[in-house]
């Protein structure tokens, strides 16, 4: 079931890092779910390096604009990416960012519920930091839970090359450790 109806997603990185896979692939699940979606995504002149991100709106009624108006969840893994859209969050609104390459101000007070969690770590400890687009997945998706992780992993498989399923299926399962119930809100 939805936090609420419509869910808007943000989903940010640098150009390169699979944000924009990652929106597709959530959007898959979200069908597979039973839910109406929409994807859009932004990519342009940033497709390598700049602030690029993906949009997935996720409803059970109708979707009356496809592109994300006032985002409910932000993610960002890339310093860039949280500059561009962290201050666009709504205070209701909760961002997942990856600890080491998005440094929060000490002198700023966030009204959003924020998580910090070792993303590009965690992929890297399982042998390829291509994977962290995967790895936030699973973790975005424990902290809202949005769709199942059957769906979620179904989903992921579908879009992967067969090499890579068994490492894409081992950085979903690490996601979802990151983000159980148990994880702290920093902000």
């Amino acid at each position: 079931m939805l936090p609420q109806d419509p869910y808007q997603l943000r989903l940010s990185g640098s150009g390169g890092q699979g944000l924009i896979t990652v929106g597709v692939i959530l959007a898959e699940a979200g069908l597979l779910e039973g839910y109406r979606v929409a994807q859009t995504q932004s990519y342009g002149p940033e497709a390598r390096l700049g602030a690029s991100r993906s949009e997935v709106i996720l409803s059970s009624r109708p979707i009356a604009y496809p592109e994300v108006s006032e985002p409910d969840f932000l993610l960002s893994i890339s310093q860039d990416a949280f500059d561009k859209y962290g201050s666009q969050m709504p205070e209701k609104s909760l961002i997942l960012v990856d600890d080491f390459y998005v440094t929060l101000s000490r002198s700023e007070s966030y009204p959003q519920q924020i998580y910090a969690l070792p993303i590009i770590h965690t992929a890297e400890e399982l042998g390829n930091k291509l994977v962290s687009n995967v790895v936030a997945l699973g973790a975005l998706n424990r902290l809202l839970g949005l769709v199942s992780e059957a769906h979620l992993k179904e989903a992921v498989l579908r879009r992967v090359p067969a090499k890579y399923r068994e490492l894409n299926a081992s950085a979903l399962e690490a996601g979802a450790r990151l983000g159980r119930p148990q994880a702290k809100a920093v902000g």
